[in-house]
């Protein structure tokens, strides 16, 4: 598999640990990475297994908590980031409801960025995406 897939209870160290290095390497701040969300729940877990081995670099990590996953695409801005989210709809022959959150643009730290995701996709697909609740309810 080309991206790493980390657990979903690891989700928080893995953002704060992206950040870290983004923060020493990244002078610039501009968008040292994109989160990723998309929810796969119509799709078979083989083919989700097939295309996360296809589209992803071995520098992203992946998350999911159920059929909800989340990429960690460092070094992308939104723009790219929309190129992999397209590659998936691609891939699955059919779009896919995602969102995408850049760091530090839309937020400065784990809870931030994962609490102001949680509200865009209730916004925007009227998913609760309760899975977040531990980790962005301590803004």
């Amino acid at each position: 598999m080309a991206g790493i897939h980390f657990t979903f209870e690891d989700f928080k160290q893995l953002l704060a640990l992206n950040m870290g290095i983004s923060d020493r390497l990244d002078e610039n701040r501009a968008e040292s990475f994109t989160l990723l969300y998309c929810n796969l729940i119509e799709i078979d877990q083989e083919i989700i297994d097939s295309s996360l081995g296809e589209i992803l670099r071995t520098s992203d990590s992946i998350v999911n908590h159920e059929k909800d996953y989340f990429f960690v695409l460092p070094y992308t801005d939104k723009y790219g980031a929309d190129i992999v989210k397209k590659m998936f709809d691609e891939f699955y022959g059919k779009y896919l409801n995602s969102f995408m959150l850049s760091y530090p643009a839309d937020g400065e730290s784990p809870e931030e960025l994962l609490g102001n995701m949680q509200d865009s996709v209730s916004t925007f697909y009227k998913d609760d995406l309760h899975c977040l609740d531990r980790f962005a309810k301590a803004i």
